[in-house]
């Protein structure tokens, strides 16, 4: 899947409709964006049906005019950091829309449709960051259909839903980039029993990137076998790329029987493993903890009601999800992620 960056540059590039001369004499690429604005879904509910002028040519009528006023004013930061509101479109006029652009005939089309129609459910129950992916993934599609399209009018259309599904995304992100600056970001996953798809770089790839140089772990559950390979394949993910930790914080508890040895030694084995790739670990023991949770010093927080032990144990040493944890079934647990511009160390 494409970054979002990536669809952005590539629907400007896909949405340009006239030449502009720069201070240099030289054409470049514009979007009229006022046209775009007023032939975008929000005016759908104002006007009744899709409204088109090409700018410079027919006036915007005075209900296209409203509408675009309505979005500006429901989209400034003031009310952005309030909640990113879209006026007008539900999940069932989605529907209605596509089919008056000839969407939802052919099976990628129709399944650009299934997506967006997901992304304004989600939208409009206030889960942001699932409708952000999925609207990023509907426009994806929707740009490869207008590739493929070769009717100008479909085009048209095509240009126009592309640019407000855009709109709303870009407006979401900064919404949700402005709960991460201001340390409120909260999104929960339920791992229900037996659900696979739950690797620790399926759930943690998001949060990793080149600025993680340091992990704090709290777990009280890293002593058996099983829970120090756990740790381990943790470790492994930690120092493949794009990050680049230098240092690994562990706070667990010993072992209070007979396997304390074992525990010590497989610690003290996975330390020195660590130390000839660059990275240290620094371990710490107490009897009193009792929550799990994982930390970034690139502001994620991630706590999972099982601390890294949440998969099952596999039915036999030849059979799927062995060796490849997003096949191994799991327990059912909660993860809640948070981002905070501060880390606290242990």
């Amino acid at each position: 899947m494409q970054s979002f960056g990536h669809s952005l540059l590539t629907a400007q590039r896909l949405l340009n409709v006239q030449p502009e001369l720069t201070h240099r004499g030289e054409a470049e690429p514009r979007i009229d964006h006022q046209a775009l604005h007023s032939c975008s879904a929000v005016t759908v509910r104002t006007t009744g049906k899709l409204g088109h002028f090409s700018s410079g040519r027919v006036p915007p009528s005075r209900a296209v005019k409203r509408a675009q006023a309505r979005w500006r004013h429901l989209t400034a930061p003031g009310v952005l950091k309030t909640r990113p509101i879209w006026p007008g479109l539900r999940q069932r006029a989605v529907s209605g829309i596509m089919a008056r652009c000839g969407l939802g005939q052919d099976p990628e089309s129709a399944a650009a449709v299934a997506v967006l129609k997901r992304a304004v459910e989600l939208d409009s129950e206030s889960r942001y960051p699932q409708a952000l992916v999925c609207y990023q993934e509907g426009i994806d599609l929707l740009l490869q259909v207008l590739k493929g399209t070769k009717d100008d009018t479909k085009k048209c259309h095509l240009r126009k839903k592309i640019s407000g599904y855009m709109d709303r995304a870009e407006n979401i992100k900064k919404y949700l980039d402005q709960e991460k600056e201001d340390g409120k970001y909260h999104k929960q996953i339920k791992i229900e029993e037996n659900a696979t798809g739950f690797s620790y770089e399926s759930l943690f790839q998001e949060y990793l990137n080149e600025t993680v140089t340091e992990v704090w772990i709290e777990d009280p559950y890293i002593r058996h076998t099983h829970q120090l390979y756990n740790f381990l394949r943790f470790c492994e993910m930690l120092i493949k790329k794009p990050c680049k930790v230098k240092t690994i914080h562990l706070l667990t508890s010993l072992d209070e029987g007979s396997r304390r040895e074992q525990q010590s030694s497989g610690l003290r084995e996975i330390k020195e493993s660590l130390r000839k790739h660059g990275v240290l670990l620094e371990l710490e023991y107490s009897s009193s903890i009792h929550d799990r949770e994982i930390r970034f010093n690139n502001g994620w927080m991630i706590k999972i009601g099982r601390g890294l032990d949440y998969f099952k144990k596999a039915q036999g040493r030849f059979s799927l999800g062995y060796c490849d944890f997003d096949l191994r079934p799991c327990h059912e647990t909660t993860v809640d992620i948070f981002h905070n511009k501060h880390t606290k160390k242990i």
